[in-house]
C-alpha cells in the first residue's frame, strides 16, 4: 500500500478527529473554529453517523426516526451551527398521543401552561390509561424521582423496574407511562435499564422545564441536516473532509505529536501529524486504536454493551392515520410516524409510516415476512383506515448497534474524554456525558472531547459554546 505523507506543517496546532458521526463532527467544529487546522476521516461515504438518510426507488428514507426534546441544548445548538435549525419541526408544546390497541381508546400526554409539577397535573390526572389509585401513584413516584441525583453512582448499580415496584407502580402503570418513554429514550425497558440513567431523563425531560419535553423532529431527510448541510459547515470553517478513509493506527512520534495512519482506498493509504487526535467512534473501535496504556481499564470499554432498534416502514395506497405520531400500548407496536412528506412521496399518491421499535432484541434478526405478518394485523387494529388499504412496499432498516446498553453498572464504563495518551481523546454518545445514547449525548460527548483539547494544548478558545451545563431549555 502506498503511503502519502502529509508534507509540511504551518504554524499553529494541528487535530485530527476519528469518525463524522454527530460527535466527530462537533468535535471538528468546535476545533477549526478555535482556529486548529482539522481533519476530519470518516470510513463511510457519508457524515451523520448512524443519523442518516438512503433512496429506496421514489422515496428517500431515514434509518431510523431520530427525535429530540427541547432540553437537548447541545444538539439544537448544533443545528445552528451547521445551518440547519431551519430542516426541524418543535412542538409548541409537549402533546403525544397515546392508543391503547384494546378497545382504541385514545389518550394525550401533554403539558399545560403551568409551573413544573403542575405542567403535567390536568394531563395525568384524566389520562384514561390507568386508573385513579394508578394515577395517584404516579405521582408519588415522580416527587420520589425529583429528590434523586442522577450522578449518584449508588443509582448506576440499580435497576429501574425494581425502584419503580417499590414506589407502588403497577405493571400497567409501568407499561402505558413509565416504558412509554423510558424505552423510547433509553433503548430499554424499565428492568433493563440503570436507574441513574433513567433518573436522568425523567428529571431533564419531565421535572426540569415546562418545556423540557417538548418533541422535536427533523422536517427533512436527515441526509439533508447531518451530512449536507453538516459537510457545508466543516467546508467553510476550513476543515479538510475525508471520506472513506479507514483509520488504522494512531501512535506517538519521538517528537511528541501523534501520527493517524488511514487507508483512503484500494493500495492508498495517508499518514496525518497533529497535535491532538479525537476518537470519536465506537466503543469497539475506539478499543481497537487506543495507544497502549491510554486508559487504566481498556477492557472496560468492551463491557459496554450495545442495544438495537428495528425500523418497520410500511407505505400504503391512502391515508391510514391522521396524526403526525403517535404511541401504542396493549401492542408489540411502540411508535409510529407519518414520514409521507419527509421522504418526497406526494400525500396524493398514499401515506408513508414508519414504526420506531426501540430494545428490539428479540426481533432485530427476524425475516422480512414474519415481521410483515406480525405487524401488518397490528397496524390494521391500531389504525382502522389501514384494513382496506393496499400496502405498496413493506421493508425494514435494523441497527444491531443502534446505542450503547443503558444497563446497570455501565456508568461506570463509560469513559470521560481525557485518557492517559497526552493529546489523545474520546468522544461519543456511549461516553461520559451524563446522558443516554442519544443526539444529545453524542453532540455533548465532542464539545467536551474538543473543549479538553484545547485546554491541554493551553489554546485560546471562546467558552460560551461549551456552556451547555445547566442552560435552560430555549
Amino acid at each position: 500500500m502506498s503511503v502519502h505523507e502529509t508534507a509540511g506543517r504551518p504554524p499553529g496546532a494541528a487535530a485530527v478527529v476519528v469518525g463524522g458521526g454527530l460527535a466527530g463532527t462537533t468535535a471538528a467544529l468546535a476545533l477549526a473554529d478555535a482556529g486548529l487546522r482539522v481533519t476530519l476521516l470518516e470510513g463511510r461515504p457519508r457524515l451523520g453517523g448512524l443519523a442518516f438518510s438512503f433512496k429506496r426507488g421514489e422515496l428517500t428514507v431515514d434509518n431510523g426516526q431520530h427525535v429530540f426534546l427541547r432540553c437537548c441544548v447541545a444538539y439544537l445548538r448544533f443545528l445552528d451551527r451547521i445551518g440547519a435549525a431551519d430542516l426541524v419541526t418543535l412542538q409548541d408544546r409537549l402533546d403525544v398521543p397515546v392508543l391503547d390497541a384494546d378497545g382504541l381508546r385514545l389518550g394525550r400526554l401533554r403539558r399545560a401552561a403551568l409551573p413544573v409539577p403542575l405542567h403535567l397535573a390536568a394531563s395525568l390526572a384524566t389520562y384514561p390509561h390507568l386508573s385513579l389509585k394508578e394515577r395517584a401513584s404516579v405521582g408519588r413516584a415522580a416527587l420520589a424521582l425529583r429528590g434523586l441525583d442522577p450522578r449518584d453512582p449508588a443509582l448506576d448499580a440499580v435497576d429501574f423496574g425494581s425502584w419503580l415496584r417499590e414506589r407502588g407502580q403497577s405493571a400497567r402503570t409501568v407499561e402505558a407511562l413509565w416504558d412509554l418513554v423510558g424505552i423510547a429514550t433509553l433503548n430499554a425497558s424499565a428492568d433493563e435499564a440503570s436507574l441513574g440513567l433513567a433518573a436522568m431523563v425523567f428529571k431533564t425531560g419531565l421535572l426540569s422545564d415546562p418545556g423540557a419535553a417538548d418533541i422535536g423532529w427533523a422536517a427533512r431527510p436527515l441526509g439533508e441536516l447531518h451530512d449536507e448541510r453538516a459537510r457545508a459547515a466543516l467546508d467553510k470553517a476550513g476543515v479538510r473532509t475525508e471520506l472513506r478513509a479507514r483509520v488504522t493506527r494512531v501512535a506517538r512520534e519521538d517528537g511528541g505529536l501523534w501520527e493517524v495512519e488511514a487507508e483512503t482506498g484500494p493500495g492508498r493509504g495517508e499518514r496525518i501529524t497533529a497535535d491532538a487526535v479525537v476518537l470519536a467512534v465506537p466503543q469497539r473501535e475506539t478499543y481497537d486504536l487506543l495507544p497502549e496504556g491510554a486508559l487504566a481499564d481498556p477492557e472496560a470499554l468492551l463491557g459496554i454493551g450495545t442495544a438495537p432498534i428495528l425500523n418497520v416502514h410500511v407505505v400504503y395506497d391512502r391515508k391510514v392515520m391522521r396524526q403526525p405520531f403517535l404511541a401504542a400500548i396493549g401492542s408489540p407496536v411502540q411508535w409510529v410516524f407519518d414520514r409521507t412528506e419527509h421522504s418526497g412521496m406526494a400525500a396524493a399518491d398514499g401515506q408513508y409510516i414508519a414504526l420506531s421499535q426501540s430494545a428490539a432484541a428479540d426481533e432485530i434478526d427476524l425475516p422480512v415476512s414474519e415481521l410483515r405478518e406480525r405487524y401488518l394485523p397490528e397496524l390494521e387494529r391500531l389504525l382502522p383506515a389501514a384494513r382496506g388499504a393496499a400496502v405498496r412496499d413493506f421493508f425494514v432498516t435494523r441497527e444491531r448497534t443502534a446505542t450503547f446498553a443503558p444497563t446497570p453498572g455501565v456508568g461506570a464504563l463509560r469513559p470521560g474524554p481525557r485518557t492517559r495518551a497526552p493529546g489523545v481523546y474520546v468522544a461519543g454518545a456511549w461516553t461520559a456525558t451524563g446522558w443516554p445514547a442519544t443526539m444529545e449525548s453524542a453532540v455533548r460527548s465532542g464539545l467536551q472531547a474538543s473543549r479538553a483539547a484545547l485546554t491541554a494544548l493551553a489554546h485560546p478558545f471562546d467558552p460560551q459554546p461549551f456552556d451547555i451545563e445547566g442552560l435552560e431549555p430555549a
